[in-house]
């Protein structure tokens, strides 16, 4: 069996796309399934990253500047059936935001079949299936105009596509009761908007006498003022690490974005404070917060440090251990598992 990758990989846009296709990419290659991951060649990529992990990867030339979306969506396809190269593929799984079912219906004739992995719920699909692991209010009727009726579509975090560090930590989770010890801070891989520094200073500010850990991705233009704080204030600073699951496990809560990390934080019962980086995070961030999950702050761009101490200081310790046992009901970490089961049955 032949399972291929069509994903977004770079760091400014594609990081969440490419660790889910990641995820899954392992999972399957652990069934003894042929994999490789098709992306393309853009700044910021992380193609070095794909490589290290040993995972195949055929890459794609620059796109040519229009802005024209037929067009783009037309070479990508003409590229993406290149590197297939003609080659028997059982599955094709794309997870791309630039791409819908004009991409999808010139792809169809060389696959057999199609798998969409999504969280904007904002185009038409052409697939056998399409996965959304978003916690939303809207989840049961999110695409219902949006696929074929033969689609199916698997939504909720019962489908998060968490790397198997998670899984065996969960399984392996000791008994606590949750005092703010430990903090946790990380927004994202790439450019943060400032706010790391913008939380750490909310640290600061909320007079908690705790530890902190600070953790940044290569590209976040403020790695050398943050780096200086966490020295400056005996916290420690990681940079691009291959350890967060352990990280996130040790944390009594962690403050970040909204994005798919949640669902990390979640399968090891860790609460969080959010803050909103990108729109696509709005409606989970929204719906974690009236299930007592996480507290959202709202847009980074509103926010103030005194926001970040302020939420820090009005969490009580009932508050946190609630969250916490929220959290860890909503995700098993078992969606891996589930998807790999869909695509091998097929």
């Amino acid at each position: 069996m032949k399972v291929v990758f069509r994903v977004d990989a770079s760091f400014q846009v594609g990081a969440g796309h490419l660790m889910r296709c990641l995820t899954l990419a392992e999972a399957l290659r652990e069934r003894g399934v042929d994999i490789y991951i098709i992306c393309r060649e853009c700044p910021g990529n992380l193609i070095a990253m794909l490589r290290q992990k040993a995972i195949p990867v055929r890459v794609m030339k620059p796109e040519d500047h229009t802005e024209n979306l037929g067009e783009i969506q037309a070479e990508d396809a003409d590229q993406t059936i290149g590197a297939i190269n003609g080659e028997s593929t059982d599955w094709l799984v794309v997870d791309h935001y630039g791409l819908d079912a004009v991409w999808e219906n010139k792809l169809r004739p060389h696959v057999k079949n199609l798998m969409v992995i999504d969280d904007l719920a904002n185009r038409p699909h052409v697939c056998e299936i399409l996965l959304d692991q978003n916690f939303v209010a809207s989840g049961d009727v999110r695409y219902k105009n949006l696929v074929t009726p033969l689609c199916k579509v698997l939504l909720g975090p019962k489908y998060a596509l968490l790397r198997k560090e998670f899984k065996m930590l969960r399984e392996n989770l000791e008994p606590r009761v949750r005092e703010m010890r430990k903090i946790l801070v990380f927004f994202t891989s790439g450019d943060d908007q400032g706010e790391t520094l913008k939380a750490m200073q909310g640290i600061e500010l909320s007079g908690k006498d705790v530890h902190v850990d600070v953790v940044v991705g290569l590209t976040n233009p403020g790695n050398e003022e943050i780096s200086e704080k966490c020295t400056e204030r005996n916290w420690d600073f990681h940079r691009q690490v291959d350890y967060m699951p352990r990280l996130i496990a040790e944390a009594d809560i962690v403050i970040g974005a909204g994005g798919s990390s949640n669902w990390e934080r979640c399968a090891l019962g860790v609460p969080a404070l959010v803050a909103i980086l990108a729109e696509n995070q709005l409606p989970i961030a929204e719906a974690l917060d009236s299930a007592g999950i996480v507290v959202n702050l709202g847009w980074w761009s509103n926010l103030q440090a005194t926001d970040y101490a302020n939420a820090l200081n009005a969490l009580t310790h009932e508050a946190l251990n609630s969250m916490s046992d929220k959290a860890f009901k909503l995700v098993d970490a078992e969606g891996a598992d589930r998807a790999v089961e869909m695509l091998l049955a097929a």
